[in-house]
């Protein structure tokens, strides 16, 4: 583990390397990725933000300031990613947008009962992808007021 990934500010977790790749190349575009950490399953997410596995010398108090969470997931599903992160007094109040191209309606329902903050269904467009991506991390890095943790 790199002194990097102790102060992350924006967890992707996206199992597409395209879909990911648009990601970070717009939040370079804001100045937005220095201190971003992209994981390509839901049990690396969970590692991650648990501080387990490879990730043990991070702290859980040391979160991300916004995770950036795709469904669709192998190994864990983003669903399950996010009911424990929100089940988690440590990790409950990190934001999570769900980023998925599913617009089915009982995985907006779903996400919005667990906790999620915002819920993005990808546009298929390259402009409108990067728009979008590049306003979540401008709103959410720094629009948003967290509270302290």
């Amino acid at each position: 583990m790199t002194e990097d990934s102790k102060n992350v500010e924006i967890l992707l977790v996206e199992d597409n390397p395209s879909d990911a790749e648009l990601t970070i190349r717009a939040l370079k575009k804001q100045h937005l990725a220095n201190k971003l950490h992209h994981v390509k399953d839901g049990a690396q997410a969970l590692d991650f933000v648990f501080a387990r596995g490879s990730y043990a010398a991070r702290r859980v108090e040391n979160g991300p300031k916004i995770v950036l969470l795709d469904l669709k997931l192998p190994k864990v599903d983003g669903l399950e990613v996010l009911k424990q992160m929100k089940a988690d007094p440590r990790t409950k109040v990190i934001p999570v947008v769900v980023m998925t191209s599913s617009k089915e309606e009982r995985d907006v329902i779903e996400s919005y009962q667990l906790g999620v903050n915002s819920y993005v269904a990808k546009p298929v467009d390259f402009a409108q992808f990067s728009k979008a991506v590049e306003d979540l991390g401008l709103y959410w890095l720094l629009v948003n007021h967290p509270p302290r943790a």
